[in-house]
């Protein structure tokens, strides 16, 4: 009956309402298909954060990681991501119809810093563009170069091999050093160990959270010298895991005679 008054009740103010709302769940916007065209991800990609948005005409190879808040639209043309390759933070990468038919095409063990932009342009292999930087329409990064953090390479632009730019409008500063190389080479390995962590926590469920939870205030509150159970031992006479339970049911209560047994043992010692 409290029931019904309730949805009563419920009904009616809806009823009175002049501008209709309805609470929704939110669904994920990981991954959004346009016109029946859904992102293609390699079943070993690496991590792909919960509040990234991978949308559209995109593959995404193996191995490769897109971070938090960073967007991957490929709606008006296509997105082609190879592996190891690195979307940082707030990145966003686009492409282009209107101005021009351009896709988005990166390469392999490329790393996109975070809050760049890249909008209908081509990176070769093992690119580096630096935070905030944004290469546009059209442009072409060719392997080993590196686009320095806040640096704009204006549409219609080929960056050659091995090149460092700068500046607004980019510009080329010098050629790419044999420590810059190596140092993007461990970079990436570097990222790809934290992608993968990141991938298996964020993959866990609401119980396995509440586990490690439980697990982490035990750890904290219980005496270190306070005896565990292991639980990948395998004790004889082993009782519902919680090990042997030795003389626990042979007291003297029970079973007097374990207590002759007992003092003529200590006589003995």
């Amino acid at each position: 009956m409290v029931r019904k008054v309730g949805q009563s009740l419920d009904g009616l103010g809806s009823s009175m309402e002049v501008c209709k709302y309805k609470d929704r769940l939110v669904p994920s916007t990981r991954f959004v298909a346009v016109d029946g065209v859904t992102p293609t991800v390699d079943p070993l990609t690496a991590f792909v954060a919960p509040s990234a948005s991978v949308i559209g005409d995109v593959t995404l190879g193996k191995n490769s990681s897109v971070w938090y808040g960073a967007t991957v639209r490929g709606d008006v043309h296509k997105v082609s991501i190879g592996e190891n390759t690195c979307v940082g933070d707030r990145a966003v990468i686009h492409v282009a119809k209107i101005q021009g038919d351009f896709p988005s095409v990166i390469g392999d063990n490329v790393t996109i810093g975070p809050g760049a932009i890249v909008h209908a342009a081509t990176l070769k292999n093992s690119v580096v563009v630096g935070a905030n930087a944004q290469v546009l329409d059209g442009s072409v990064v060719e392997q080993n170069s590196i686009i320095a953090a806040g640096a704009v390479v204006t549409p219609g632009t080929t960056v050659g091999e091995g090149q460092y730019w700068s500046g607004s409008p980019a510009k080329m500063v010098r050629k790419v050093s044999a420590e810059e190389l190596a140092s993007s080479a461990e970079n990436t390995v570097e990222t790809l160990e934290l992608a993968r962590m990141h991938h298996f926590e964020t993959s866990k469920d609401h119980e396995q959270i509440q586990k490690d939870e439980e697990a982490y205030e035990d750890a904290m509150t219980r005496d270190p010298e306070y005896w565990q159970p292991d639980p990948n031992a395998k004790e004889e006479g082993d009782v519902l895991g919680q090990g042997s339970p030795g003389l626990i049911f042979d007291t003297v209560l029970t079973n007097p005679e374990e207590g002759l047994k007992l003092k003529q043992q200590r006589k003995a010692a």
